[in-house]
């Protein structure tokens, strides 16, 4: 396979900090990463040439929390919250996530994969070229299935990497109602192993808060991945403080995600794990929430933060990477190179995905962007822009290289 050097683009390799290198170049060999370095020392021969036009070239962004996968939507229940009616008062028609559940299980998987593909579709044109996908709006075996073959399906269809999580532990079907320890036995003994025999998950995660499953169901669905030698992510102090975080951290959680409630115990658990923290400004925007993550405690701690769109119909119908980067710096105070970190690599982080991408080395697979920017800052700067000129995965330019300076 012939060789490709990207050249005429300044780097930011976000190996430490952005990692710049301006006038540089890189060069491409069956899919890896094998020279990155100034231009004037480019390794040019027997290459292919792709000139970057001067833009800047990020490693490829990753949106690694989401639920992009299901049917539906809510937009009816948003509605009726802006006319006054509460979330109580839309459960009890029969709305939340139970909505999505029942269209999520009406779907074959024809129909949830062509529902899903815009939303990933605007993910991929804003230069994400890796998602987590979660299941969770199934709560049986038969839909969690589907959504888990429907989220490998996705990586055959389009250009993108996939990461799949189990989030059987998401919420309690209508089935179970007033069992949860049953439903918590039927996702340990029967949906998970059965899931991991057939190659569907990568990851096991769950919902633990108090209109979710406590510490020590959340406690048995770890547990029952460890045993499958699954990694571990959570939902956890999204709502209020459930010592999520210290049980993540107990079991070398990849990530804890959302946050906002953690408290200084679980900061510390966290920092000591070397768990990812993934903060989702989509769902705290969306929610009109006011208590934010502590962000400054977090980052006093040197705990990694992440950012990702927790894409869902119901909380954050977000398919913006690059607005979830405004949001986190102008809600919380993030700085605009936290927020490309956040979704280079911490976001490969919170995956366990770091040896093999988030940021340009020599090694690393070769899935970039190209912007037409001036500095890496504007990636958060602007809000509703998308400067993205090229997304490469793999080594294989997606996108021709259009800037309007030429």
């Amino acid at each position: 396979m012939t060789d490709t050097v990207f050249t005429n683009v300044h780097l930011a390799t976000m190996a430490d900090g952005y990692g710049e290198l301006r006038d540089g170049a890189l060069r491409v060999r069956d899919g890896r990463i094998v020279w990155l370095g100034p231009r004037a020392q480019a390794p040019f021969e027997d290459a292919a040439i792709v000139d970057g036009a001067g833009c800047w070239l990020t490693p490829g962004l990753i949106d690694c929390h989401t639920h992009i996968v299901h049917a539906g939507n809510r937009s009816d229940e948003f509605e009726a919250r802006l006319n006054g009616a509460t979330y109580e008062d839309i459960a009890r028609a029969g709305g939340g996530i139970m909505a999505t559940v029942r269209a999520t299980r009406a779907a074959d998987q024809a129909a949830l994969l062509r529902a899903s593909l815009p939303r990933i579709a605007s993910l991929l044109a804003e230069g994400v070229t890796t998602i987590e996908i979660k299941s969770g709006y199934g709560l049986d075996l038969a839909t969690e299935a589907k959504m888990l073959r429907v989220a490998r399906r996705v990586a055959a269809v389009v250009p993108v990497g996939v990461a799949t999580t189990f989030l059987g532990a998401h919420a309690l079907p209508p089935e179970f109602a007033g069992r949860p320890d049953d439903y918590i036995d039927a996702v340990c003994t029967r949906m998970l192993p059965q899931l991991a025999a057939e190659g569907l998950v990568d990851a096991v995660d769950a919902f633990c808060e108090r209109i979710g499953f406590s510490s020590a169901q959340t406690e048995r669905v770890f547990a029952a991945a460890r045993a499958l030698g699954l990694p571990v992510k959570l939902h956890a102090e999204q709502l209020s403080d459930q010592g999520g975080a210290q049980l993540a951290a107990r079991y070398g959680a990849l990530s804890a995600d959302h946050l906002e409630h953690v408290g200084a115990a679980g900061i510390a658990a966290l920092a000591a794990a070397g768990t990812v923290a993934v903060l989702l400004p989509g769902a705290y925007y969306f929610l009109r929430e006011s208590t934010a993550p502590p962000v400054a405690l977090l980052r006093a701690a040197a705990v990694p933060m992440a950012l990702a769109t927790d894409c869902n119909p119901g909380t954050s119908p977000l398919t913006s990477i690059l607005l979830a980067m405004n949001l986190a710096c102008t809600l919380w105070r993030l700085t605009p190179q936290e927020a490309l970190a956040g979704c280079t690599v911490n976001a490969a982080r919170a995956l366990g995905r770091q040896a093999d991408i988030g940021t340009l080395a020599v090694g690393k697979r070769a899935d970039f962007a190209l912007w037409d920017i001036a500095r890496p800052a504007d990636l958060a700067y602007a809000i509703g822009f998308n400067p993205c000129r090229g997304v490469v995965n793999a080594g294989v330019l997606r996108a021709p290289v259009v800037s309007w300076r030429d």
